[in-house]
């Protein structure tokens, strides 16, 4: 059953655009959208997903009503702790957030290090160019120095449509401690950055004044009004350090709006972290006071307490733009967003807390009583959206109850359900990975499911593949471990060691094939389901003892970059050596790549695709 809010447009057999209404000599050139059947909705109706897109003009938005969605995941969402992910990784999330609608994909910080600038570049050449319907605008971050320009110039000068996203702090006490200015330098440094930027040949250039939430309105009048007639397209104003409230932050872009010589011919963007938890209600009331750009992340992951989710963004956009938010809309396709949420949560690491909205386990369950007999009712006594709206169906809609007789085919529906769109060789390893499981388990859940698919699918490029575990354990003496690894080249290697523990002598004997020394971080086992033969997964944080390290963006530090890594299994052992595995191929991966960077060669870079 479809959501009140999900608009049932009449359609005919064929057509599958629209056009304005507007007359003529004031129509806004939009692109077409798709309106997708649902299964259960009358043949005479259909659910509009993907709503029409204006043209593309860096400094201009023809429909005064459409928010543009700015994706920050793979630049800020990156700086989670412990998020860090491979090119690969990276380019498997950016072709999504393309499928998905966005905007603009900032696509990483490429003065940051040689690993950043080549996944931006990548990204740029591949999903910047990309041969469809909707191709996102490109963006590297870069403070203001010629260096990091010139970096971000390059990495993603090849896209369709690039762009230089650039800062400097505004705050007082950022200009004082941290940067060390006057007011007139940071002035001075900004527009002469901006004017750099757009002389190197690129039309599309955002600049933010970090901090502007503690900033003096007067000195952002001043040095925003500056960086417009240096040549910026769009001025995004960021609550750096979530500091602001809903009604503080929308007066600031309403102040800026009324105040900044040259405004109406930029585009006005808000940047809210969540700091005090209200970075959603904060992009709204920006939005509400005139921006026109949101920038977000997948999951809301982002530095410290994260970003503002894109998912809860867009939906409370979708739910209540038309009648509170004055009829604003966006270009996302909502039913990509599951998918997207799925992909980043695996390839972060950064588990989504059960009562997330939108996303979370629980955004769309009902355990109380009066709730469930309204829901058996009529959906929409408790549920203002639907699942469907964000591309999940309800749990065993299909009907599909999997086994160990079960077959390709009732996996894949079955996976569809959940979320995960699978196909090709992930699905050939997933259905492997499902017969073992079956054969050892009468009742295969949906969250078993889920953990395979982190454990199968979403896993960095093998370089070591985990054949064989055996331990022995107790209180009568030493735990001992043997394990047997596979290489890329299908070598074979067996180790032996003890430990205090067998996950312990597990550990070492995978060490002492692998030859990487590390430091485990974290780690952390749970069992997806109730019962004693409940599917365990494990995720481990490890960062190496010769550590990949990059620079922050924001504070110009050296961090020392951590991995991790995910597995399960029936058996706790296997499901932490897994995991261990897992976060050494993505720790491996990257070093191989940065070597290969280092001789002079990218073949790599490709082979990830």
């Amino acid at each position: 059953m479809a959501s009140s809010i999900c608009k049932r447009i009449p359609i005919n057999p064929s057509p599958t655009t629209t056009t304005s209404r507007l007359p003529s000599s004031n129509r806004i050139s939009l692109r077409p959208f798709h309106l997708v059947r649902q299964s259960n909705a009358p043949r005479s109706t259909a659910i509009r997903c993907s709503i029409r897109r204006p043209e593309y003009i860096p400094n201009h938005i023809p429909d005064p009503k459409y928010v543009r969605i700015f994706d920050t995941t793979l630049r800020d969402g990156e700086q989670s702790p412990g998020a860090t992910m491979t090119t690969k990784e990276k380019l498997d999330i950016a072709r999504q957030l393309a499928r998905l609608g966005v905007d603009i994909i900032e696509a990483g910080f490429p003065a940051s290090s040689d690993a950043d600038f080549e996944g931006v570049k990548l990204i740029a050449r591949e999903v910047g160019n990309a041969d469809s319907d909707h191709v996102p605008v490109i963006c590297g971050l870069a403070r203001c120095n010629k260096r990091d320009i010139d970096k971000a110039w390059e990495a993603v000068k090849e896209a369709k449509k690039p762009r230089i996203h650039t800062f400097i702090a505004t705050s007082e006490i950022h200009m004082e401690f941290k940067l060390k200015m006057s007011r007139q330098q940071v002035i001075e440094k900004a527009t002469s950055m901006v004017a750099y930027a757009r002389s190197l040949g690129c039309d599309d250039v955002e600049f933010s004044p970090e901090d502007a939430g503690r900033s003096d309105r007067e000195f952002l009048y001043q040095i925003l009004g500056e960086v417009i007639k240096a040549g910026a397209t769009t001025l995004n104003i960021p609550d750096t350090v979530g500091y602001t409230l809903p009604t503080e932050f929308g007066q600031l872009i309403a102040d800026l709006k009324a105040n900044t010589p040259g405004i109406e011919n930029v585009i006005i963007s808000t940047h809210c972290q969540n700091d005090l938890g209200l970075s959603t209600a904060n992009t709204l009331s920006g939005a509400h006071a005139g921006a026109r750009q949101l920038e977000v992340t997948i999951n809301g992951i982002g530095e410290r307490a994260g970003n503002a989710s894109l998912e809860e963004v867009v939906m409370a956009l979708k739910c209540r733009g038309e009648q509170v938010l004055d009829g604003l809309y966006t270009g996302i396709n909502t039913q990509h967003i599951v998918m997207a949420s799925k992909m980043v949560e695996e390839y972060s690491g950064l588990r989504i807390q059960p009562h997330k909205a939108i996303v979370g386990a629980n955004a769309f369950a009902h355990e109380s009583g009066i709730h469930q007999d309204g829901m058996l009712k009529n959906k929409n006594t408790y549920e203002i959206i639907s699942p469907e709206d964000i591309g999940l169906l309800r749990s065993n809609e299909s009907g599909i109850v999997l086994g160990k007789l079960s077959g390709r085919h009732a996996l894949k529906a079955k996976m569809l359900e959940l979320g995960y769109d699978i196909d090709g060789k992930g699905l050939d390893d997933l259905f492997a990975r499902f017969k073992g499981v079956a054969g050892n388990k009468k009742i295969i859940t949906d969250d078993d499911l889920i953990a395979l698919v982190s454990d199968e699918v979403f896993q960095p490029v093998v370089i070591w593949k985990v054949e064989d575990v055996q331990v022995t354990c107790g209180s009568l003496g030493l735990s001992t471990a043997t394990v047997k690894l596979i290489d890329a080249d299908g070598a074979e290697y067996i180790s032996c060691s003890v430990g205090t523990g067998p996950v312990d002598a597990a550990y070492k004997a995978v060490d002492l094939v692998v030859k990487v020394p590390v430091r485990l971080l974290e780690y952390s086992m749970n069992a997806v389901t109730e019962g004693i033969d409940a599917i365990a997964t494990t995720r481990v944080l490890i960062r190496g003892e010769d550590s990949v390290t990059a620079t922050h963006a924001l504070t110009g530090e050296t961090v020392n970059r951590a991995f991790s890594g995910t597995g399960a299994a029936m058996d706790i052992v296997i499901s932490s050596v897994r995991a261990y595995v897992g976060a050494l191929n993505k720790l491996i991966g990257f070093n191989i790549r940065l070597e290969t960077e280092d001789s002079g060669e990218t073949k790599v870079l490709n082979a990830c695709k």
